[in-house]
């Protein structure tokens, strides 16, 4: 769940049929991308992180396979918008590991962060631009997106009005 008390700019929930759409809903976003920005994401296993980054990545030109950084913690990506890294924290035990990672730095130089199961690295990720929660509905998946930031919130309501 999407922390109450972080201050929220601008809330919006997509729903999202298959797979196909959260990925194209993923490219939606890249375009709307103004980095550095941290997109935090949130849901059960399989419901579709992963797919919703695969969708961002592929919208900012990657070309190749985007898999799960689960047993890497990170996963980096050179892109014309510049360094992207995918973070996958659900194996972590204790947030401190982020520490020990040099989380901070992939901060510094990153364009973008994505990171799944921002909750298990609390303490040590920032408040994110936009974090978004993932849930089922109908047979598919329902997104919701909340900016926390001006960046943030200028994505979600450009999303909105675009019918994304």
């Amino acid at each position: 769940m999407i922390d109450p008390k972080t201050q929220i700019l601008a809330t919006a929930t997509f729903d999202l049929a298959n797979e196909a759409k959260m990925i194209g809903f993923g490219k939606d976003m890249a375009r709307l991308i103004k980095s550095p920005m941290i997109i935090t994401m949130r849901g059960d296993l399989g419901a579709g992180k992963t797919t919703l980054s695969r969708g961002v990545l592929q919208g900012l030109g990657h070309r190749g396979n985007v898999k799960s950084p689960t047993y890497t913690l990170v996963e980096p990506y050179e892109l014309e918008v510049g360094a992207v890294y995918h973070f996958d924290l659900y194996r972590m035990v204790d947030p401190e590991e982020l520490e020990y990672m040099g989380f901070a730095d992939y901060l510094l130089d990153a364009a973008l962060c994505l990171i799944e199961w921002p909750e298990r690295g609390e303490g040590f990720i920032p408040l994110a631009d936009i974090s978004i929660s993932i849930g089922e509905a109908n047979n598919g998946r329902c997104v919701t997106l909340q900016g926390h930031s001006n960046v943030g919130r200028q994505l979600v309501e450009q999303l909105v009005e675009s019918g994304a």
